[in-house]
């Protein structure tokens, strides 16, 4: 049976073998190129390939080059990479679009996909992804009088690199002692090549690549996965932290004390930074709460635009109100560069050195910025989400705020948002307020809620 499951919002996810397999991987390649050819208007469009470190990566990665060149299409490699090196390539190489073989920050069974059309635009489902997993189930394509061909990009990641580099004046850059994990992962050589032109002390955690995650899962989102690079900080004096993703797409920081810095605090210090370059510009960031990321683009004059949760929907939305800044809480960042609007980490760390330079620490330029307390997102099981979202707008209709994306009420001294899963039986709580007491308090509340205790 066709995995149609495996098709998501953002991106195509699933187990390997059982879920993505070779056959799937070769379907997908040709629906892609199918699909492209009706976006670009070309027979023979170039698509971008990359592929991260998991063991299934690069004869998933085989297959679908065999299904884009099947139909026509050119198959551009750019070898393994991160996501970002991948969506650059998109842009730097000017191809019709392109496919990342990655599964991110999953565990090691599982490999997927994310696909692009040109400049990096993510495909995502109103996009296009729900298209190419209908061809790739109806299979009936009719392969092309003549296979396309598979030429080899070079040097991409190092073209990155000095990209990034020009974004910011790396004189203004202390010489900070800074300790990075990359589990194991695609951010590895991302790290190596650009900490190689800054005047920083590197210290490096679980840089080889390993695609069976062997120190901890590549997800720097729970915390726990950061317990050894917070001691390396800590035990080596530190000024920084740094954590990447399994395809290096999101980044996280932690300071010279071991804490983790929100989310929401990076994402409002870079758009204070953004919006010195850019006066009044527009900010976007997803709906989960982050209340200090508004607090601040409206500090510095902007104009902030919160969008729904996922990287494809939200790049969307900042391409269509025309940000210069997105960020969203799970650690995407994104900018407008010169090859596409996507997530930016190389560039996104040099901004916050160079603001971090000028500061007596880390952790004191952030600390003022910790007002809020978060639950962090809370996942429950449910039989029946629209009734739980029924009883939640009976209970607080009175403060509810918006109404996409699931329902957010914002109560005065603290909020939420509860939002569905799209593919299981399962809603996801995150609520914020003024101090922890409360936020605990309020958390049980509405839990209750969920679980019809009340």
């Amino acid at each position: 049976m066709f995995p149609k499951q495996i098709y998501k919002a953002y991106d195509v996810r699933g187990v390997y073998p059982d879920e993505l397999n070779e056959d799937i991987a070769f379907r997908t390649g040709r629906a892609l190129a199918e699909f492209i050819k009706k976006t670009s208007g070309k027979d023979a469009p170039t698509l971008a390939v990359g592929y991260d470190m998991r063991l299934s990566s690069p004869v998933l990665k085989t297959e679908v080059i065999k299904g884009i060149t099947a139909q026509g299409a050119k198959a551009l490699e750019v070898g393994l990479s991160s996501t970002p090196t991948f969506y650059f390539a998109v842009g730097y190489y000017n191809c019709d679009g392109g496919i990342q073989v990655s599964a991110s920050h999953n565990p090691a069974q599982y490999n997927g996909f994310k696909m692009t059309r040109q400049n990096a635009l993510a495909i995502g489902e109103n996009t296009g992804i729900m298209e190419i997993r209908d061809l790739a189930e109806k299979n009936e394509f009719v392969a092309a009088s003549q296979a396309g061909q598979t030429e080899t990009g070079k040097g991409i990641l190092s073209i990155q690199v000095k990209e990034a580099l020009k974004q910011v004046d790396i004189q203004k850059i202390k010489p900070l002692k800074i300790v990075i994990d990359t589990a194991n992962s695609m951010g590895g050589p991302m790290m190596e090549v650009l900490f190689a032109f800054l005047p920083c002390e590197l210290i490096k955690l679980n840089f080889e690549l390993d695609g069976s995650f062997p120190a901890h899962e590549a997800d720097p989102l729970k915390d726990e996965n950061n317990r050894q690079l917070q001691k390396a900080v800590l035990d080596n004096k530190a000024d920084l932290g740094i954590a990447l993703d399994g395809d290096a797409d999101r980044v996280f920081f932690i300071d010279e004390t071991g804490r983790t810095i929100e989310s929401s605090i990076i994402r409002g210090i870079l758009a204070k930074i953004y919006l010195a370059d850019h006066p009044n510009a527009t900010i976007c960031y997803d709906i989960r709460p982050g209340k200090i990321t508004e607090d601040m683009i409206l500090q510095y004059g902007g104009k902030p635009i919160v969008t729904r949760v996922g990287h494809s929907l939200i790049k969307a939305k900042a391409l269509e109100v025309g940000a210069v800044f997105a960020g969203e809480s799970s650690g995407h960042y994104f900018a407008q560069g010169a090859y596409g609007f996507f997530e930016m980490p190389m560039t996104m760390i040099l901004k916050l050195l160079v603001e971090w330079s000028a500061a007596k620490s880390v952790g004191d330029y952030v600390n003022p910025l910790r007002k809020y307390w978060q639950s962090g997102e809370i996942n429950f099981l449910v039989s029946d989400k629209l009734a739980v979202f029924e009883r939640l707008r009976a209970k607080y209709s009175e403060r509810l705020k918006y109404d996409f994306d699931g329902l957010s009420f914002d109560l005065g001294d603290w909020w939420f948002n509860i939002r569905p899963s799209n593919t299981e039986n399962k809603v996801r709580l995150n609520v914020e307020g003024t101090n922890q007491a409360l936020v605990e308090q309020k958390t049980k509340e509405v839990s209750e809620i969920i679980e019809k205790k009340i």
